[in-house]
């Protein structure tokens, strides 16, 4: 009972910082300015682990790489703890399951950005965040828009996006877990 509320607790704390890491690693990529209290409520959030670790890691081609480390080495922790209570630490098991949960972050995020994106679109267009997640879905729909006709005047390829994305999180799932 207490090893579960534990971790509930534990990966709870490292969703949030991880998804917040990633979610600054992506902005940083696509080039997107956020809102000023959304930019505010990431970077306070985070700099305590990225201005460290960019004096290691330095921004390279405009890319944060400080963030995206950040949030794998979140994920390891993470693992490290939750099996660590659980008495199980075994390097491979260690190296998969963080692995698999730093991918997760990024799937679920780039799959929660695609919904936001569509609701914003069914109630109200034009909302504040509404540019700011557009920009931030651009890099991903973009190849598939010059795929995929709108049909009735009906944008499909978020839809295909989220498809796609579950059948590539299923693929990365499959190869991480064959490497156990």
């Amino acid at each position: 009972m207490l090893q579960n509320i534990f971790t509930l607790i534990i990966e709870t704390i490292a969703s949030v910082l991880g998804g917040v890491l990633l979610l600054r690693f992506w902005i940083q990529a696509v080039r997107v300015r956020p809102p000023q209290q959304l930019a505010h409520f990431i970077f306070t959030l985070s700099d305590w682990a990225v201005r460290p670790m960019r004096r290691l890691l330095p921004g390279i081609g405009g890319y944060d790489w400080a963030s995206l480390i950040g949030a794998a080495l979140v994920a390891i922790i993470c693992i490290l703890l939750e099996l660590g209570v659980r008495s199980a630490l075994s390097a491979s098991l260690i190296f998969s399951l963080s692995a698999l949960l730093f991918f997760q972050w990024i799937f679920y995020g780039l799959i929660a950005l695609l919904i936001v994106e569509a609701i914003f679109s069914w109630v109200n267009p034009h909302a504040p965040l509404a540019p700011f997640v557009r920009a931030l879905n651009e890099p991903l729909l973009r190849p598939l828009r010059r795929i995929i006709p709108l049909i009735g005047n009906i944008d499909l390829s978020p839809l295909v996006a989220l498809i796609l994305l579950r059948v590539v999180h299923q693929l990365v799932i499959y190869l991480i877990m064959s490497l156990t």
